[in-house]
């Protein structure tokens, strides 16, 4: 963050405090009544922020357990396709064998 932007942010803050004080100094009705609303704002805004948090941590939950399953269904393809190449390399050499045996035949002859 540069600077500028630093001291432009503090000063956008420092206008919101001050106009929110401003604002119940001047507010019509009792103090009692201005914390109790100020008190129900900030329990609302807290309430709020928790359900959008128990929201997305819910939404990754899930997006890990997607995750996961993909991974452990990308891990079972790669296992399954190490086992057939594994099997074809082997009847490959399977077959060189045979043939330099019978290579090896006709030669003592």
């Amino acid at each position: 963050m540069s600077n500028n932007t630093g001291n432009t942010l503090v000063a956008v803050l420092a206008g919101i405090a001050i106009g929110a004080g401003i604002g119940i100094l001047y507010a019509p009705d009792k103090g009692s009544k201005t914390r109790r609303k100020v008190k129900d704002g900030f329990d609302d805004a807290k309430n709020d922020l928790h359900h959008k948090f128990d929201i997305v941590s819910s939404q990754l939950s899930d997006k890990l357990s997607s995750a996961k399953f993909d991974l452990e269904e990308t891990y079972e393809d790669l296992l399954s396709n190490m086992s057939n190449k594994t099997d074809d390399v082997i009847s490959f050499l399977e077959e060189k064998l045979a043939d330099l045996k019978k290579q090896k035949a006709k030669l003592q002859k």
